[in-house]
Formats: C-alpha cells, sequence, structure tokens
C-alpha cells in the first residue's frame, strides 16, 4: 500500500483510526528516523555493541479503517445489547403503566434489534474474514467469558417479543418466539457448558487474585433462558408445550444457579484474600447481581406459570397442589436471593466508592444488566405478594438503570467514534505470521498469479 492510500484511510471516520496508544507523531517518526540515519553514516561497518533505532513499524490497511473496527470487534460489545434490552423490559414491568412508556419501550426493543443485529454481522464478518482470531479469542480467559453476552443479548429480543408483539400479532409470533427461545436455550447452555469445561481443562493455573464476576457471564446466560422459557410457556397454547418448555426451563435453573453460587464463593474468597480488583475491571462487582436478580425471578415466574399449567395437563398424577406447592416455594427461594443480592449490590457500591475515579470502557455496560435483572424481580415481588414497597422500590431501581444507560451509551457513542473502544487484546496472541493478515483481496491476487 502507498503512503497516499494510507493516509486516505486514516483520514476517513475517526472510529477507523488506530487508537492514541498505537499512534506516533510525525514529528517524533521523523527524529528517529535521523538519528537512525546519523547513527549509521557515524559507523558505516555496523560494529557490534553500536545501538541503531529503528523507527516503528509502518501502518497497513488492517491497522486503519473498517478493517481494523471489524478486527478488533470483540464480543463485549454485545453487552450493548444485553443492557439496552433490560432498558426495553423494564419500561415494560414499570407497575405505574402509561401510553408513553409503552412507545418508549418499542423504541427501545426496535432499537436494540438494531444494534444486534449490527453486532452480529459485524462478528460473523471477523471470524469469516479473519478466522485465526477465533481461536486467540476462544484460549483468552477473560475475552472469551464476554460469548455469553450473546444469548443474553438474544433473550431480552424474545422476552420484549412476547410482551410487545405477542399481544398484537396473535399465534404466528407466539410459535416464533417458541422457536426463537430454543435456539437461544441451546447456544446459552453451549457457551455455559463448553466455556465452563475450558475453564478447569487449563494446562496453566490460573491465579487467584485473576478471578473476576466477569466468570458469571456465560453462567449467567443459561439462567436467563430458563426466565425467558417461562415468558414463553405462559403465552403458549398448548398445555402439552407449555409443560414441556417448564420442565426444560427447570432444569437449565439448576444446570445454572447452583454453579452460580459455587463462583460467588469463589469471587468472595478472592477479595477476601487479595481485595478490591484493578480500576479498570471494578465495574464488574456489579455482575453478581445478573444470576441473583435474574434467578429469583426465573424461579418464582415459573412457580407462577407452572401454577396454571399443571392442573391442565394433570401433572403428578391429577395432583391440584402442585402448582400451588412450586409457587410457594418459589417464591420464597426467589425472597431468599434477592436478599442475597441486596448484600452483593452494598458491596458493589462500597468497591465503586473506594475504586473512584476509574476509566470509561465497555465494562461499564456491567452497570445496567445486572441492576436491571435485581429490579425486574424486586418488581415481580411487587405484582406477586402484593406489596407497594417492591413496587416503589423497583420503580426506583428501574430509574437509575435507564440513567446509566444514558451516562453509559454516550460513552459509548464518544468512544467508538474516536476509535479507542475498538481494541482487542487478545489480538497480541496471534502469531508473528498471523499479525498481518492476508485479506480476501490479497488472497485473490495470489491465486491469479
Amino acid at each position: 500500500m502507498d503512503k497516499q492510500e494510507l493516509e486516505r484511510l486514516a483520514s476517513d471516520n475517526p472510529a477507523g483510526t488506530v487508537p492514541a496508544s498505537q499512534t506516533v507523531s510525525r514529528g517524533k517518526l521523523q527524529r528517529q528516523v535521523s538519528n537512525r540515519q546519523a547513527v549509521e553514516s557515524s559507523n558505516p561497518s555496523g560494529e557490534q555493541g553500536t545501538v541503531i533505532e529503528k523507527p516503528p513499524q509502518q501502518l497497513t490497511k488492517y491497522d486503519v479503517g473498517w478493517r481494523r473496527v471489524v478486527r478488533n470487534f470483540s464480543p463485549s460489545w454485545f453487552s450493548v445489547t444485553m443492557g439496552t434490552g433490560i432498558v426495553s423490559i423494564l419500561l415494560i414491568a414499570i407497575p405505574f403503566k402509561s401510553r408513553w412508556l409503552y412507545w418508549i419501550s418499542v423504541f427501545f426493543f426496535v432499537l436494540n434489534t438494531l444494534l444486534f443485529s449490527v453486532a452480529f454481522l459485524t462478528s460473523v464478518l471477523r471470524y469469516t474474514l479473519y478466522p485465526e482470531i477465533w481461536s486467540v479469542m476462544i484460549a483468552d480467559e477473560t475475552n472469551s467469558l464476554f460469548l455469553g453476552t450473546i444469548p443474553i443479548g438474544f433473550a431480552t429480543l424474545v422476552e420484549c417479543w412476547i410482551f410487545l408483539c405477542v399481544p398484537s400479532w396473535g399465534a404466528w409470533s407466539i410459535t416464533f418466539a417458541w422457536t426463537c427461545w430454543m435456539i437461544d436455550c441451546v447456544v446459552a447452555a453451549a457457551v455455559t457448558v463448553s466455556l465452563t469445561v475450558l475453564l478447569i481443562s487449563k494446562s496453566h493455573q490460573q491465579p487467584l487474585h485473576h478471578i473476576t464476576a466477569a466468570q458469571l457471564l456465560p453462567i449467567a446466560a443459561t439462567i436467563v433462558a430458563a426466565g425467558t422459557g417461562a415468558e414463553v410457556a405462559e403465552v403458549l397454547q398448548n398445555p402439552d408445550h407449555a409443560l414441556g418448555t417448564l420442565i426444560a426451563s427447570y432444569v437449565m435453573w439448576g444446570m445454572a444457579t447452583p454453579l452460580a453460587m459455587a463462583v460467588l464463593v469463589m469471587y468472595y474468597q478472592r477479595l477476601a484474600l487479595h481485595k478490591l480488583p484493578p480500576r479498570e475491571v471494578v465495574v464488574s462487582s456489579f455482575l453478581p447481581l445478573g444470576p441473583l436478580g435474574m434467578g429469583g425471578y426465573t424461579i418464582m415466574y415459573l412457580g407462577k406459570v407452572s401454577r396454571e399449567v399443571f392442573p391442565r395437563v394433570e401433572f403428578f398424577h391429577n395432583l391440584v397442589i402442585a402448582g400451588d406447592v412450586v409457587y410457594i416455594l418459589g417464591a420464597f427461594v426467589a425472597l431468599i436471593m434477592w436478599g442475597f443480592g441486596l448484600m452483593w449490590l452494598a458491596f458493589a457500591l462500597a468497591t465503586i466508592y473506594k475504586s473512584r475515579p476509574f476509566p470509561f470502557n465497555m465494562g461499564w455496560w456491567g452497570f445496567t444488566f445486572p441492576l436491571g435483572v435485581f429490579a425486574v424481580s424486586t418488581i415481580e415481588f411487587g405484582v406477586e405478594m402484593p406489596s407497594l414497597f417492591f413496587r416503589v422500590l423497583g420503580t426506583i431501581f428501574s430509574v437509575a438503570v435507564i440513567i446509566l444507560w444514558m451516562v453509559v451509551a454516550v460513552g459509548t457513542a464518544k468512544g467508538a467514534w474516536s476509535g479507542r473502544l475498538f481494541y482487542s487484546p487478545c489480538l497480541a496472541n496471534l502469531k508473528k505470521e498471523e499479525r498481518q493478515p492476508k485479506g480476501v483481496e490479497d488472497r485473490e491476487k495470489e491465486a491469479s498469479k
């Protein structure tokens, strides 16, 4: 690539330029070249012991423009869809109903659909054009955990579809939601199992002080899929289909929730022994609210739907109180999990207070979804008990999440426009010959020779 073409690419949308930490000023580059030439002229024989400065590596077309955006588009960008989706769900769930809240929730649903579509297509493009990135991303102990954000983000779309589209569009929309939920279940369970197996099968040990609450992300994917299954079962017209969906959701809840509790014990031990995590990842301290809030909401909602479905299919040999039993047990388990989540919320707020200030990064989206599902669980308590206290408290949490979404969305838009957020650390693990990949056009040229 010639110099003019490179400058043209670099002068495009700033989102396509390299981060400030990777750029070299023209004056500094000229000084380094001049120093190198002066040293070479004074020592033409190149004897040993003389240090010759080398100019920085020249940027290629893969370091600027859309190619850099695609190569650095890590799975953490799906956390944007998680945060946007939970805002839409909260606007639907707020018990103090209003027509304008409904239309704002529709707006966020459409926005989330567009964001998820763009993120998914960009990810497909990334691993299609640069397949070598997939293996290093999976091997990365931190980056791979964000694969859990993909099924979680998709699950928020399914939930919004159930609440917003099914009441208006009828039977076909129910079938569509059920199909999408089954796809989400397969992906979520695959992410939970595979990443957990990869974690425990590493050839090298991971120090305890490297453990963060991000370990909960792939586990939370299955819990969210179980909660979505309860909502799908509620709208299914065939009672046998609804029963199968409920049983599958109970199984997924059992797969993930105890595992999340085990990770929380490990994470608490890490905090007790090695104190607070670094400022760059301190926002992850809110992540325990995710499996606790969503886990409590899921087991309570499953009991709610079971109370309606079990008598229709004569489940447990026509035992009429079977649905009531699981409903009551689910409500008490959810209340215990909510109390445990309240404790972790206090830990998270204290951590944020002691670690301020901390830099903006994609981890800030960890503020939105965990607190959002905790708010949904709180609102559901207010509906089922019923309790004005929980309804008001859930609404307060919801407003806080919406304000946090606005703050984080503005920061993300600025970071995306400047290109600073398009940075994937796992690319440093690529082999030397793979760091300057050959694009499609390069491969075509080689094939034509």
